[in-house]
């Protein structure tokens, strides 16, 4: 692996108490859509795009 390679991560935990009562212990912040149809998971994800080339397994 070279010291040049990116691997990004992203931190989805959190109980999201800020977001309550959109947000609950069953349906945390990280699986809300609050614009459009995908998820915040997934829009974080999505602007990843492009950033990795390869995998990292």
């Amino acid at each position: 692996m070279s010291k040049n390679t990116l691997y990004p991560v992203v931190m989805a935990g959190g109980s999201g108490s800020r977001l309550w009562p959109l947000s609950r212990v069953l349906y945390p912040k990280q699986f809300l859509c609050l614009k459009g149809e995908l998820t915040m998971l997934q829009t974080t994800v999505n602007r990843l795009n492009g950033v990795m080339c390869e995998s990292r397994w």
